[in-house]
């Protein structure tokens, strides 16, 4: 069972996802917050294995929020879930550890396989956000791959299958099939390559991977 957390000033917003994630067999909303703040809070009183986190919120914002939360010593995940469309949000809530980005007008069923993409370690970015995500990243990619490079150039080779794996979008059951390991050994390897890395997220990880491979690494 998916421990979900809703953070949104807007109590209509709350109440409609609420009613979405509890519909699903597999996602229990366990607690419901009004800003960043009460988030931090809940999560640090409660397990909460997502959260699903607005951006504009009284007292703390939802990206100073997500990066309080994945600070935290049992981190939940972070999807930002916002109206606006910005590429400033993107970078922002990716920067402070977000594993997804949704507009509010996301499909339901896409908000629902989110979270559960989320949960299983993998990512979700809104269609128009990763092409923007793309498009920036191209624009200033050579001293970035140069610096991914170097960052590659610690892992181990088998360290570098998990994330090429990683970085195509498979889960870490995925992955284990494909490489012929216990689940539980991928999730160490991964925890490895993001320390190794410098990242937090794999997200951020699938980003340093194709940034290194614009230099043909």
């Amino acid at each position: 069972m998916i421990r979900a957390m809703i953070v949104d000033d807007d109590a209509l917003v709350r109440l409609g996802l609420a009613d979405l994630l509890d519909g699903d067999e597999g996602i229990e909303v366990t607690a419901q917050a009004a800003d960043g703040l009460r988030a931090v809070e809940l999560a640090q009183a409660h397990r909460i294995d997502v959260a699903l986190v607005d951006v504009r919120m009284p007292r703390m914002d939802g990206i100073t929020a997500t990066a309080r939360l994945r600070a935290l010593p049992h981190p939940p995940r972070v999807i930002t879930l916002t109206t606006f469309d910005l590429d400033e949000y993107v970078y922002s809530a990716l920067a402070a550890g977000a594993d997804g980005f949704l507009l509010k007008d996301t499909d339901p069923d896409e908000i629902l396989r989110a979270v559960h993409l989320v949960a299983a370690g993998s990512a979700m970015l809104h269609p128009s956000a990763a092409r923007r995500l793309i498009d920036r990243y191209h624009a200033t990619s050579r001293p970035r791959a140069l610096d991914a490079r170097d960052r590659l150039a610690t892992l181990t080779p088998r360290e570098r299958d998990v994330l090429g794996l990683l970085a195509r979008g498979d889960t870490n059951a995925d992955i284990a099939g494909a490489l012929g390991m216990r689940e539980s050994t991928v999730k160490a390897h991964v925890s490895r390559i993001l320390t190794a890395l410098e990242v937090t997220n794999r997200v951020q990880a699938a980003l340093v991977a194709r940034d290194a491979a614009d230099l043909g690494t």
